[in-house]
């Protein structure tokens, strides 16, 4: 069964509390997810495996852990997943990089794929989803589908806002992943937006708006 995690850091909320300000420039507002990707990839990794290696210290030989492989993905589901993308990779750079294109229809609010991507061997790495925001769970749910249709096993899925309804469909669609958020949300309004929310994180970290 896998877990959600809700962060409580004080750097992590700080961070949080900058990125819902509407009067955050684009810039900030990129560069602030980054470093709340990255704070969240430090935790989120927590259970990559490690072996025992014999090295020699400046004063003697002895025996230290180093991570087993580096075996890992990174997925974001694109446009606005891309934010968190250098920001896991400042933890892990040997990280390779898949994508899953979505889009949300305005009317319906389900999710519609027009591309996906993923290195050859996904089913081998432990899987980092990232997207932004957990509103409906309906984008999180197919791109993790997808990631499991192309041999995908150990995935974990990144948000840093999420409202509880998303959180419900993307437990009960993947019981199996993890869910890591930067902040649970009070619910989604009758345009299906997060509830405070940041308002449209693509649109704020590419400045399209």
């Amino acid at each position: 069964m896998g877990k959600i995690y809700v962060f409580d850091h004080p750097l992590i909320q700080h961070k949080v509390a900058q990125i819902r300000n509407k009067d955050t420039a684009t810039r900030d507002f990129r560069q602030i997810v980054k470093e709340i990707a990255m704070l969240m990839t430090f935790e989120s990794s927590r259970d990559l495996p490690l072996k025992e290696v014999e090295i020699e210290t400046p004063i003697c030989k002895t025996k230290v852990n180093v991570l087993e492989g580096l075996d890992v993905a990174v997925v974001p589901i694109l446009r606005a997943g891309l934010g968190m993308v250098d920001g896991v990779l400042e933890i892990i750079p040997n990280a390779k990089v898949g994508h899953v294109g979505l889009y949300r229809d305005p009317e319906t609010h389900e999710p519609v794929e027009y591309y996906c991507k993923m290195p050859e061997d996904i089913d081998k790495r432990k899987i980092f989803v990232t997207d932004p925001m957990l509103a409906t769970g309906g984008s999180a749910v197919a791109a993790i589908d997808f990631v499991k249709q192309r041999g995908g096993k150990d995935i974990v899925f990144m948000c840093l806002i999420a409202a509880p309804e998303g959180i419900e469909v993307l437990k009960k669609a993947h019981p199996d992943v993890d869910i890591y958020i930067a902040a649970k949300d009070e619910c989604l309004n009758e345009n299906a937006y997060i509830v405070p929310g940041l308002g449209d994180a693509g649109d704020r970290i590419f400045g399209t708006k």
